[in-house]
């Protein structure tokens, strides 16, 4: 069953920092560009970050350029996503998925209805 897998969630302080983690089940991640995208309660999905599939090119939402890192390890089969400096803004269900186009990733804003192999999300609290 090809899925994907996140982790590393959890309860974190504003100005805090955690980095999650999207692993690949029943396939290799190596060829994918892989996107993350979160959703807070009443509100719709959004694109946060995405990577090639080598790692050389990555696209950030404007609230997150300079606080998130996306990054990836393709011998563990591994997305990563950094997190710093985070604000209760931050608050939501993170989930990664594989993008269907290039484009869809790298190109500008990301559309989740161009994605697929959902995980099933990491809930994310920023709270004192």
């Amino acid at each position: 069953q090809l899925q994907l897998v996140e982790s590393g969630g959890g309860l974190v302080q504003p100005g805090g920092s955690l980095r999650l983690s999207c692993a690949a089940s029943g396939f290799t991640l190596d060829a994918s560009y892989i996107g993350w995208f979160r959703q807070a309660p009443g509100k719709e999905r959004e694109g946060v970050s995405c990577i090639s599939s080598s790692g050389g090119s990555t696209n950030y939402a404007d609230s997150v350029k300079g606080r998130f890192t996306i990054s990836r390890d393709n011998a563990k089969n591994t997305v990563y996503l950094q997190m710093n400096s985070l604000n209760a803004e931050d608050t939501a269900i993170y989930y990664c998925a594989v993008a269907r186009f290039s484009w869809a990733c790298i190109g500008g804003q990301m559309s989740d209805r161009q994605y697929d192999y959902w995980g099933q999300g990491t809930q994310v609290t920023v709270s004192s």
